[in-house]
């Protein structure tokens, strides 16, 4: 195991450096920059850009300084903790995430757990009373939540919300608290804010988890070591639970690797329509005004995650299956 995991980690080096050139490549696509699309901004709004500053900040962060030379100096800084320069909020990035960053793990993780807790007692009655009325119905409100994208869902809750109730249901916070220091009465705020996002966002991810729940373990109902089991006596109920339902959440450890990233991103059309202060909006912005910086080091950081991510799936997967070998090679 511990030289599975050491290789993997070796391999995990050069994914990283090759993603990163990628990123950093894409970003320096566009023919402006942020600073060149800053001035035209605001000669667009009839203002004069502080064009002695531009340059300041052009010097200061390698804009006038070859390309390869500029990625060195983002990737060995990203490996330090230094995530660059925000030039669109004029601050440090990792201070531009910050409580953003903390919000958006809030509410992914509540949607994350609101998803488990509702699609795993479904899942396994849907496929352990297959064809039922009761099977028919929760099938179907699956389906409902997997085809109605996040944001329309999230644009009907706050239109009868308004005509109905008179409120309105934006944002993770009420407006008083933007910016300020967290206390006892932000968090409140937030908590009473945070059960709606979490109910839109997890409406599809619950549908296909069902959905991937009833599948799997189907599939495993209908092999003979489960019918070998209850044939020797072993209780449906333990038997379900030891043999089946083990071997059928091989697809629940494996999308660790997309859950870790998702965390952190957030679902960023939800976020945007719902105006909520996580790092979706953030990055969309950050891509909008080519603050590359900001943008790069988000999606490097995200990159991190899925590698990370796939390579603890496929621990616990050598673990919860003993039909799964981490090693290579031919086996007798």
């Amino acid at each position: 195991m511990l030289r599975y995991i050491a290789r993997r980690i070796l391999i995990m080096i050069p994914t990283l450096l090759i993603t990163s050139a990628l990123i950093f490549t894409v970003m320096q696509l566009p023919p402006s920059d942020y600073f060149e699309t800053y001035v035209a901004e605001m000669a667009a709004q009839g203002e004069k850009a502080d064009m002695s500053r531009v340059e300041f900040l052009k010097k200061e962060y390698g804009f006038d300084k070859p390309l390869i030379e500029r990625y060195f100096l983002w990737v060995t800084g990203f490996v330090q903790g230094d995530f660059g320069y925000s030039f669109e909020y004029e601050m440090p990035v990792s201070d531009v995430v910050g409580e953003r960053l903390a919000l958006t793990v809030l509410v992914s993780f509540c949607t994350i757990l609101m998803t488990w807790v509702i699609a795993f007692p479904i899942g396994i009655y849907s496929a352990t009373h297959q064809y039922s009325w009761g099977d028919y119905g929760l099938t179907f409100i699956g389906l409902i939540g997997i085809a109605v994208p996040h944001f329309l869902l999230a644009l009907i809750f706050m239109y009868f919300a308004n005509v109905w109730f008179g409120l309105s249901i934006g944002g993770l916070m009420d407006p008083v608290y933007f910016n300020q220091p967290m206390s006892w009465a932000k968090a409140q705020s937030i908590l009473a804010h945070l059960w709606i996002p979490v109910l839109i966002i997890g409406a599809g991810g619950t549908g296909s988890m069902v959905r991937a729940i009833r599948a799997n373990l189907l599939d495993e109902l209908q092999k003979q070591y489960y019918i070998t089991a209850k044939a020797k006596g072993l209780p449906p109920g333990k038997a379900l639970v030891k043999y089946p339902l083990r071997m059928s959440l091989n697809f629940f450890v494996s999308h660790i690797g997309d859950v870790l990233p998702s965390i952190v991103s957030g679902s960023e059309l939800t976020a945007v329509v719902l105006s909520l202060q996580t790092t979706g909006p953030l990055l969309l912005r950050a891509l909008q005004s080519q603050d590359m910086y900001l943008a790069g080091s988000f999606l490097l950081f995200l990159s991190c995650l899925t590698v990370v991510g796939v390579l603890i799936s496929d621990i616990l997967l050598g673990f919860l299956d003993p039909r799964i070998r981490l090693q290579g090679g031919r086996t007798k």
